[in-house]
């Protein structure tokens, strides 16, 4: 099962977040690297997860239409604060 390190970038979802993974891919002919983002879907349970946390997702069998990853622990947390609206 692969394991990938990204950022929560939306965690407005019940028990869903998605995850956004820097990739780092080769351009043939040049052979010069580049970054490529993904965005991921995975299964977080309510509360474990924050907008700007660092967390690690494993790959896991479909849980849903566009899940097929797992938040299994959590990295760094976002110390900032999100401005809400009143």
């Amino acid at each position: 099962m692969r394991k990938l390190i990204g950022t929560v970038v939306s965690a407005k979802m019940k028990k869903t977040v998605v995850v956004s993974v820097p990739l780092i891919r080769e351009e043939k002919k040049y052979q010069k690297t580049y970054t490529v983002k993904r965005r991921f879907k995975a299964h977080a349970e309510e509360g474990i997860c924050a907008l700007g946390d660092e967390v690690v997702i494993q790959e896991v069998p479909p849980m849903s239409r566009d899940k097929r990853w797992r938040v299994v622990e959590k990295i760094k947390t976002n110390d900032k604060q999100v401005p809400t609206k009143e």
